[in-house]
């Protein structure tokens, strides 16, 4: 066996630990086969309300409304806002979750456009420019 270092007393028991291994002692509450002690705790679970996305949706109508996605995101806002307001937030998650894949697809459509646009508006100015350059140069 190894001897305990001179600084340690020879005669101190471990502390924190019972019989067997069981932290307390024989006939406290909590040791095995004795009667238990329980604390009932409270978790408050805040949950975050709803997102109708209504600014995007109205964005959505008002700037890019290809193929009515806008109306229909519009449409679907203001049913989540109504659903909120009675008081189903799963109805209102649900309506939030449709009126926000509608202003992405609205988006991507719109963002898709404005690409063609401008990529198209560049090839017709260079068009337009060889054009009256021809003309004037003859």
């Amino acid at each position: 066996t190894v001897a305990p270092p001179p600084h340690y007393p020879a005669g101190v028991p471990l502390q924190g630990k019972g019989y067997e291994g069981y932290p307390g002692y024989p006939g406290q509450p909590g040791y095995p086969g004795q009667p238990t002690v329980v604390h009932p705790t409270t978790v408050n679970i805040v949950t975050e309300p709803p997102k109708d996305h209504i600014i995007w949706s109205l964005c959505c109508f008002v700037y890019s409304n290809p193929f009515y996605l806008g109306l229909l995101a519009l449409i679907y806002s203001i049913k989540s806002r109504d659903r909120k307001m009675v008081g189903d937030l799963e109805g209102a998650r649900q309506y939030g979750r449709t009126a926000c894949t509608f202003n992405i697809v609205s988006s991507i459509f719109d963002w898709h456009r404005v690409a063609f646009f401008k990529t198209s508006s560049y090839i017709i100015l260079e068009v337009w420019v060889e054009l009256v350059e021809f003309v004037v140069t003859r």
